[in-house]
């Protein structure tokens, strides 16, 4: 038996696991400690209602041979990308077809999987400071990566490449650093990819979050996007379902490799062949929140979290600390007093204020110097971590 080599490329730990891992043993050795968690992107609000109500009338059809289903269509039922075309596209004039949209467990699963269907000599485009998991699966792979830096002269939007990259992974509202993208910039990056024949991986899960619809919700805003892109999706933060686990991705028809090949057919055949679809249950939830009532519930969810992030953010800045993010975007990217190592901030809000962040070193050597905060605390546990903080900066 052999090994794929490429595992042992990878960093020790998974960043939030190591996070859990340090966090955990200073809880064992401090029992007592009353640990606030603004670290990893985890929702604290229940779930809409009305979700709820589909999902329980979902499992009650599982209880009768009638309505009892099993295996559904890998790529979704058509109930659930039917609304998800109507709600999230078309009022932005972008018209896709049913067998465009693929439903799935998450966006964090399509963003690792995708690169099952794409050749492992790419060259890769990494934006940085980036989500691990974009960085983590091409490793696996044997991929060579590219990074692009991110900072606050680009806007945290990164400078056009003048090399030639195959994939180019974008995520806007931006994870970690809660920039968001202009429609020209996205254009220059749409006018890129389309010159150099790339792909590009377009990580779209909080557009909730965007308070400005001058800001474009989707690639595929961007004209020429549906020849050079994918798009992914997800139910996680917007509506509660990162214990439930639905998402979706967009692969246009009109997308070819340099072979002509199409990756709709080719995305299509692996989903196939590997996955076997999002559960019914939670398809139904999912579709539950594109209904006036459930549209409702989501948006009182997303203004829970958005005030969190205003409050934090105004509050951060009040300190003297240099704030980004947290306008558009559940995330705040905070600058370490002092130019303060990351994971030594980190480790100083733990033990001093029992408060745990994210450090930024952990998402790419450009998030040195920072942290992220999340907003998906509660509104009790936002204010208390502020006020201890405040008392150690």
């Amino acid at each position: 038996m052999r090994i794929n080599t490429n595992y042992l490329q990878l960093s020790g730990r998974y960043l939030f696991a190591e996070i859990a891992r340090q966090v955990s043993a200073y809880k064992s050795a401090h029992p007592e400690a009353d640990i606030i968690r603004l670290g990893i992107g985890d929702v604290t609000r229940p779930l809409p209602p009305t979700a709820i109500r589909a999902m329980r009338q979902a499992v009650e059809e599982y209880a009768d041979t009638r309505t009892f289903r099993g295996y559904g269509p890998e790529q979704g039922y058509d109930f659930l990308i039917d609304a998800i075309i109507a709600h999230d596209f078309a009022p932005r004039g972008i018209r896709l077809d049913r067998d465009e949209v693929f439903v799935s467990d998450g966006a964090k699963s399509d963003t690792g999987n995708i690169g099952d269907i794409l050749a492992t000599d790419n060259i890769v485009g990494i934006t940085d400071p980036v989500y691990p998991v974009y960085v983590d699966t091409n490793i696996m792979a044997g991929r060579n990566l590219c990074y692009i830096p991110c900072h606050a002269q680009n806007d945290f939007t990164g400078n056009i490449p003048t090399q030639h990259l195959d994939i180019i992974y974008l995520c806007y509202p931006n994870n970690p650093t809660g920039a968001v993208i202009t429609r020209e910039k996205l254009t220059a990056w749409v006018d890129y990819a389309l010159r150099h024949q790339s792909v590009i991986l377009y990580d779209a899960a909080y557009e909730a979050f965007i308070r400005d619809d001058t800001l474009p919700h989707s690639i595929y805003e961007i004209e020429g996007a549906k020849r050079c892109a994918i798009e992914f999706r997800s139910f996680s933060k917007t509506a509660g379902f990162t214990g439930v686990r639905c998402g979706y991705t967009v692969i246009p028809k009109e997308l070819k490799s340099e072979d002509g090949t199409s990756v709709n057919t080719l995305w299509n055949r692996r989903q196939c062949s590997k996955f076997n679809g999002a559960s019914y249950i939670a398809q139904r939830g999912a579709e539950a929140v594109y209904s006036p009532e459930g549209a409702r519930e989501v948006r009182s969810i997303i203004d829970y979290y958005m005030s969190n992030a205003a409050f934090i953010r105004s509050s951060l800045a009040n300190m003297g600390l240099t704030v980004y993010g947290g306008e558009h975007s559940p995330y705040i990217w905070v600058s370490t007093p002092d130019g303060e190592d990351s994971w030594h901030f980190f480790r100083r809000l733990l033990t001093d204020a029992h408060v745990v962040v994210t450090p930024g070193e952990g998402f790419g050597s450009h998030g040195e110097g920072y942290v992220r905060i999340t907003a998906f605390g509660t509104c009790d546990d936002s204010h208390a971590a502020i006020e201890r903080i405040r008392k150690i900066v």
